[in-house]
């Protein structure tokens, strides 16, 4: 008769060789890339980029090292190679749309963590967002336009098909408007303007160009009630000896996951993530000819990742308790083959010592973008920003009745 204490021990060591290799992997993501944020954070562009490179890690963890690269290269002013980087990011993000039957199941019996990174909801709209700024520091104002309009149709299959509690982004809608009154097509500029006030009622002077489309497009019964709801002040035609700037400023550092305990079924503890907001971001100060204006926060991206997340801890609080079962069951077979109940609880708890929640993000994301605009001279003029802290000036050629744009990383 063949005993079954084998078939036990190799179910066993089975077990804990996947328990050994989900805990070796202690060196996570988040971890290893701290030192490529500090040089970040500080201005070190090239240091951060040779740091990140250094801790890029495995392949499940590739889109989040494709994304931080991008923004890193996006940050320091170099568009085109961002651009390649992020283009890459966003195929990646969608070929793992497709789930990988074979890394779900491995995922149920270990943890959140080693599964192959797909990126939140939100970091795959912020592909696009900051592609059409790319585009548009290049001067390719028809390839921005693209990629704002990816963003709305994303953002409308996800609230039509998906059924997601999500809202379109003022700052991409707002960014279209730029881009379209640059062009010259002012109703589009108009319709998109409009869009981003709805958004973000709290535009302040950054509605200016609402008021002043709406009378050039016909729309006159739209401008009473504008000028009662929003501060828009010179509301007066762009003159031929006049031009824009518009200041994009990336502000703040985006919320980090950390890990928050939650009981289901049979006292049974797991950690789900949630986002903690890291710091304030001030509102900048930009100045030119002697006019100044303070920025206004045109999205919060630490709400928008927030409600992102949120709509998926019920979908993670489930799949908690079909890997409770799942461990359970493994737990069982083994202490049945083993003939040892302390064998199946040990295997049980250490099963259970990887619920441990995936904290994984884009971290080199801004926490919010703010806009300014200012009216000036055409010419060479020099603009000063104020922001976090730090003072700098940027050259700035304004053409007329043009809408030249400005985008500035601050931490």
């Amino acid at each position: 008769m063949t005993s079954q204490r084998p078939i036990g021990r190799g179910l066993a060591a089975a077990v804990l060789a996947c328990l050994c290799g989900a805990f070796g992997c202690a060196s996570d993501y988040v971890a290893r890339t701290k030192p490529a944020r500090t040089a970040y954070e500080a201005y070190r562009p090239d240091e951060a980029l040779q740091r990140l490179e250094e801790a890029r890690g495995p392949e499940k963890d590739r889109l989040l090292y494709l994304l931080d690269k991008g923004m890193v290269l996006h940050a320091a002013g170099k568009y085109a190679e961002s651009l390649a980087v992020l283009a890459e990011a966003d195929r990646l993000s969608q070929d793992l749309d497709f789930t990988s039957i074979r890394e779900e199941t491995a995922a149920i019996l270990t943890s959140e963590r080693e599964r192959t990174y797909r990126g939140e909801d939100f970091e795959k709209l912020m592909i696009s967002v900051l592609q059409a700024l790319n585009f548009a520091e290049l001067g390719r104002d028809e390839d921005a336009l693209v990629e704002v309009r990816r963003v709305d149709e994303r953002v409308r299959k996800m609230v039509v098909e998906e059924k997601k509690p999500y809202e379109q982004l003022a700052i991409a809608r707002y960014l279209g408007g730029v881009l379209y009154e640059d062009q010259g097509d002012l109703d589009a500029a108009f319709i998109d303007y409009e869009a981003a006030y709805r958004l973000q009622p709290r535009l302040g002077p950054l509605a200016e160009p609402l008021v002043r489309l709406a009378r050039q497009t016909g729309r006159e019964e739209l401008v009473r009630e504008l000028l009662r709801a929003t501060a828009a002040g010179d509301a007066r035609p762009i003159g031929p000896g006049e031009g824009q700037v518009v200041v994009v400023i990336e502000a703040g550092r985006s919320p980090e996951k950390e890990s928050l305990r939650h009981k289901i079924a049979a006292a049974q503890i797991i950690d789900i993530p949630h986002y903690r907001d890291r710091g304030t971001a001030l509102l900048a100060l930009v100045a030119a000819a002697g006019r100044s204006v303070t920025a206004v926060e045109v999205t919060s991206l630490s709400e928008v990742a927030k409600i992102h997340l949120d709509d998926r801890v019920g979908r993670l609080l489930a799949k908690a308790l079909v890997q409770t079962g799942v461990k359970a069951g493994v737990s069982a077979v083994v202490a049945s083959e083993t003939k040892s109940e302390g064998l199946g609880a040990l295997t049980f708890l250490l099963l259970s010592q990887l619920n441990q929640a995936d904290l994984r993000s884009w971290l080199s994301l801004p926490a919010q973008f703010q806009l300014a605009r200012l009216r000036l001279p055409v010419g060479k003029h020099t603009l000063t920003v104020e922001a976090g802290g730090m003072k700098t000036e940027h050259p700035v050629e304004i053409r007329p009745r043009r809408v030249s744009v400005l985008v500035l990383r601050r931490y």
